[in-house]
């Protein structure tokens, strides 16, 4: 595959820190050489945690094996901290916050970092969680207070120059790790701080939740503008463009555009001019890099809408893609487009992963990035080509008025999929013969059919849309995705839902598009609180990176067999649908059951896509057990009941002898905070 082309249908008020959260930090900062070495998110091996994923491969693995299968037994509670930094909420008279807390912390010089459920950086003790300093808004109001949490924070250090990089609300900070207070020569506008808007039409609007990447001396912010439209009647959308920024100063060093502009490669994928309007595509969940290569990983999602493209014709680059970029210039090296002209919102919403695999005697430096849609697709990250062969199939064809599907789409020869893919009747739930009937009863007026089919018209009376699996959240997402080096395993963490895609005209004055996703969807129908289809419902996959087979997957905790329908049958366990993320060390796997805090998964949650409430217990969605599987085999060796669900991934460190892991908890009824483990003494 040519690099250059891959399927080619394709104010200033600065804070001040309170007196009570600051402590002086014992850190002693050594530089050995004459002109000191950059570090960032590299620190694994000294049993740190040095970025969100780990380290800047994202690989969500510590070779720490302190913690291990003799003893994992001996697991238990150390500390816990609140995450709601209740003196800034007594300052803002109790100042309301989500229970989602994605945080994951880093472990740096003997100091864990992670933003609060403010979006807000705390600095805690490792052994004891005790807060070392919270950082403060940038100006002393509700709304700059106010905030949402977000997955992580970046770290680089030059010699003794280190600086904590955090994306809150529209701003990307620089901080002091020793106090939180930002960097004055960092911003040119707002001292110590840079706003990411695209433009002042959206300037309150950009909203990213995941952690920056720094590689060398650029920070690499991904994109996400608040309210911008997976459905939705209008086919104006900003494009949610890749952008690095120096460490030091905050000045913007590039700017790569994921909808081409004319003259630009992929401009013509964009047919009848509509790389004019179109939009989304943004980079949402996580960034990686090799640091050698000077290569950054860029994961992108689908466009607007995501659900009908009649405005938009073409394969529509870069949505959907896998993009490397130069960290030093923003220059697109290679590419890789999972889906062309996306209908199913199956965005590249889970991390590329870096790892050496080793394919019939050669090493590959590969990258493996997996899709909502269940496939992980394996590259040379070097210069894009597939280790194994992804064929363009193709798939079935829209009949909605105005759409134009893309004839094929690429699907990978290995590794096999991780989870759920098309709907047939075979795939409706069998428990018993009366739930049977009552799934064959619902589906009657839907469109089934394979992976891809497309969304289908909306006909009141008559077809209600296409029962879509995987569904609009995927059976990948953020969670998704550990590499364990050691053996060339890949652990996926998914779950398995139906969506109903259903298209009809749009009836706003104030549409721009001549059809829309239709109401009620993308929820498809339940049969008294049970999903359409068979179980497991949330699993973890062992793919084997060296050979492309599967490995081993097991479900994700009991699930619905506890459901009045189901419990006095003997069943298996069923698979919770959470979404969970994966830690990989020595010896074990870690993967909780995931919380009813977490938007999507649970009907009557008030997300944009949990669903109608069904007026059935819906709690077997979600779990409070945190498990220690065999990595080898996928056999539980452990679990611990953390009283609430994990919402972020898990970490681990060592300080002073000791390893620990650290996880993010909550649920609606319970107020967030971190969790750490450890050997009981």
């Amino acid at each position: 595959m040519l690099t250059d082309v891959s399927i080619p249908t394709e104010v200033a008020v600065m804070p001040v820190i309170k007196k009570q959260f600051i402590r002086k930090l014992n850190i002693l900062l050594v530089s050995s050489c004459l002109i000191p070495s950059i570090v960032n998110g590299q620190n694994i091996e000294d049993g740190e945690w040095g970025y969100f994923g780990g380290d800047n491969k994202f690989n969500r693995y510590s070779p720490l094996d302190l913690i291990n299968t003799n003893n994992v037994d001996q697991l238990s509670i150390v500390w816990h901290r609140d995450a709601t930094a209740a003196s800034l909420r007594d300052d803002y008279n109790g100042m309301g916050f989500e229970k989602n807390l994605r945080s994951t912390p880093l472990l740096i010089d003997g100091v864990l970092y992670a933003p609060n459920i403010f979006g807000l950086v705390e600095a805690f003790d490792p052994a004891t969680g005790e807060t070392v300093w919270t950082q403060e808004p940038y100006q002393q109001t509700l709304l700059e207070a106010a905030g949402i949490s977000s997955r992580g924070i970046a770290h680089w250090q030059q010699g003794i120059d280190r600086r904590l990089m955090v994306v809150r609300g529209s701003y990307l900070y620089a901080l002091n790790p020793q106090t939180g207070e930002p960097f004055p020569d960092f911003g040119r506008e707002e001292p110590g701080r840079v706003n990411l808007a695209y433009s002042a039409a959206n300037a309150n609007n950009f909203a990213l939740t995941t952690s920056p990447l720094v590689i060398g001396n650029t920070a690499v912010i991904g994109g996400f503008l608040n309210g911008a439209g997976d459905g939705g009647s209008r086919k104006e959308a900003a494009p949610e463009n890749i952008r690095g920024f120096d460490v030091r100063t905050g000045e913007l060093k590039w700017e790569f555009n994921v909808v081409p502009q004319a003259g630009e490669f992929g401009y013509d994928t964009w047919e009848e001019g509509s790389a004019e309007w179109s939009g989304d595509i943004g980079s949402w969940c996580c960034l990686s890099a090799d640091n050698e290569l000077g290569i950054v990983y860029v994961p992108l999602g689908a466009p607007t809408s995501a659900y009908y493209g009649g405005h938009r014709p073409g394969d529509n680059l870069y949505a959907n893609s896998l993009v490397a970029l130069d960290a030093e210039t923003g220059k697109r090296i290679w590419h890789f487009q999972m889906i062309h002209h996306d209908l199913w919102e199956y965005d590249n919403s889970s991390p590329p992963i870096l790892g050496d695999i080793t394919v019939n005697d050669r090493t590959i430096k590969a990258v493996m990035q997996a899709n909502k849609n269940g496939f992980v697709y394996v590259f040379d990250r070097t210069n894009g080509e597939p280790v194994w062969p992804i064929v363009e199939t193709p798939v079935p064809q829209s009949i909605v008025e105005g759409e134009a599907t893309s004839a094929t789409q690429p699907i990978p020869s290995k590794p096999p999929a991780f989870d759920r893919q098309g709907i047939t009747l075979d795939d409706l739930i069998d428990f018993t013969p009366a739930l049977r009937n009552q799934a064959l009863e619902l589906v009657d007026n839907f469109t089934l059919g394979p992976l891809y089919t497309p969304p289908s018209p909306w006909i009141e009376g008559g077809n209600q849309g296409t029962l879509t699996l995987p569904n609009t959240w995927g059976a990948g997402n953020w969670n998704t995705g550990a590499f364990d080096p050691e053996t060339g395993m890949y652990f996926a963490v998914s779950y398995t839902k139906t969506d109903n895609l259903g298209i009809a005209p749009t009836t706003s004055d104030s549409a721009t598009m001549t059809h829309t996703i239709a109401q009620g969807s993308p929820n498809a129908p339940a049969i008294q609180g049970l999903p359409l289809v068979k179980p497991p419902y949330g699993r973890v996959t062992a793919l084997n990176m060296n050979t492309g087979e599967l490995e081993w997957s097991v479900a994700n905790g009991d699930g619905a067999r506890n459901h009045p329908l189901l419990r006095d049958l003997d069943l298996p366990p069923l698979g919770i649908p959470n979404r969970p993320a994966p830690l990989v060390t020595k010896s074990l796997l870690f993967v909780g059951e995931g919380s009813d805090a977490v938007v999507g998964t649970v009907p009557g949650g008030g997300g944009a896509y949990d669903g109608p409430d069904t007026g059935y217990d819906e709690s077997w969605r979600w779990g409070t057990l945190f498990r220690a599987y065999d990595k080898s085999s996928g056999n539980t060796v452990f679990e611990i009941d953390l009283a609430a669900g994990t919402t972020g991934a898990p970490m681990t460190y060592m300080h002073e002898g000791k390893q620990y892991i650290v996880v993010a908890v909550s649920s609606r009824a319970t107020d967030p905070e971190w969790i750490a483990l450890g050997l009981s003494e």
